[in-house]
């Protein structure tokens, strides 16, 4: 069974409920997945928007949550994980708001998609204090069995 990944808050291409946004509460939405190989040793989350700062002229990829060491035997995390609810042992980097913990949606401009990666890998990686996605990518190198990929979708309402 491939791992997939799912969200109850919202589904595939769809939009991300005001509440996970900078609109709204800012909480992190609710993730579940299946699938996890059973020889991963831990799972890795990244959560990016390869659409700032304009959808139309993008300019960079903008990190919102960095998650490594999740429990492999992890299958969700709840609504809100992201203040005080993350399993035991995940291990959090830094977004671009050289922040650790979630950042939501706050698209400038336009429709912006948010990439939502999970990755099972074959080992525990060692406490690399607050890494970037950047720092986080090279340690997984050579260590990532499977992906799965969730993709949403925001606009700002207010102006």
């Amino acid at each position: 069974m491939p791992l997939t990944l799912t969200s109850p808050a919202f589904g595939p291409k769809a939009e991300i409920p005001a509440v996970h946004t900078c609109e709204g509460a800012d909480t992190s939405p609710p993730l579940e997945w299946s699938g996890v190989p059973g020889r991963a040793k831990s799972l890795a989350l990244i959560v990016d928007d390869p659409d700032a700062p304009d959808p139309k002229a993008p300019k960079m990829t903008y990190v919102h949550w960095v998650l490594y060491d999740i429990p492999p035997a992890t299958t969700r995390l709840a609504d809100g994980a992201a203040k005080g609810g993350l399993p035991p042992g995940t291990r959090e980097g830094k977004n671009d708001w050289k922040r650790t913990g979630y950042g939501g949606p706050c698209p400038p401009i336009g429709r912006h998609r948010y990439f939502f990666k999970l990755y099972a890998l074959d080992a525990e990686l060692p406490d690399l204090g607050a890494p970037t996605k950047a720092q986080l990518e090279k340690a997984m190198e050579g260590h990532v069995i499977e992906k799965a990929e969730l993709v949403g979708t925001y606009e700002k309402k207010s102006k």
